[in-house]
């Protein structure tokens, strides 16, 4: 994943209700959520989820799909997994990290 790619999506998870967007999402799973329940189910004003779709969108982590009348959003789960990869990819020296702890990775 490249270093601009990270940078979009932490900074759109970098925001209370994205986040909670996002994990609503990552939750349903490849079923996804139409906006009306993303609404009801996180208390977030239409108009403000939307704003907030959009913004995830923007970043690739999340896609759209119509069926009939409804729009479906869904978590981009390879988007996901490349920004953790990312992430983790030196985690430890290289070594698989065991535990974590405040003191060290558990190496």
């Amino acid at each position: 994943m490249q270093e601009a790619n990270v940078i979009r999506s932490l900074s759109a998870l970098a925001h209370e209700a994205r986040l909670r967007v996002f994990r609503a999402l990552v939750v349903a799973g490849p079923d996804g959520l139409i906006p009306s329940a993303l609404a009801e189910q996180l208390g977030i004003a239409p108009n403000a989820l939307s704003f907030h779709l959009k913004e995830l969108s923007h970043a690739q982590l999340i896609n759209q799909e119509r069926q009939g009348r409804n729009v479906v959003y869904r978590a981009e789960f390879a988007v996901m997994n490349d920004l953790l990869a990312y992430l983790t990819e030196n985690c430890c020296q290289g070594v698989a990290c065991t535990t974590v702890s405040s003191t060290s990775c558990g190496c």
